[in-house]
């Protein structure tokens, strides 16, 4: 697989986990999100994949939008992922971060591995 494709096979699973019926599937989290997977949310707090799967199929899900997307590979198999999202809590003003994932190829199917977001206060 090349490159473009990568980053369109990246893109698209990124895409994914930002759809709310992924994120209340519980089964479709754990086909996207490793094993060993750690998340070093806005609050500084890290979290495991166990508490990532609870948490995202209990919120309630708020349309969001990825843009500024781009891939950079790190190692075979190995991409990194960073990205500007948007998304908005109902009567509230738009919240925008920064994102960085890394992607890994296991058994044939890209897992992410991390993920980290970053308020910014603003649009990107």
């Amino acid at each position: 697989m090349d490159d473009k494709n990568i980053e369109a096979t990246i893109q698209q699973l990124e895409e994914q986990l930002l759809q709310p019926d992924v994120r209340r599937s519980a089964q479709l989290l754990d086909d996207l999100l490793a094993d060993d997977f750690i998340e070093h949310g806005s609050s500084g707090r890290a979290y495991d994949k166990g508490q990532i799967l609870e948490s995202l199929t209990n919120e309630n899900p708020v349309p969001r939008t990825l843009t500024n997307f781009k891939t950079t590979t790190l190692a075979p198999g190995v991409i990194l992922a960073t990205y500007h999202s948007t998304y908005w809590e109902p009567g509230a003003a738009p919240a925008h971060s920064r994102r960085c994932s890394i992607w890994k190829l296991v058994n044939g199917r890209w897992q992410m591995i991390f993920h980290q977001g970053t308020p910014t206060g603003e649009s990107l």
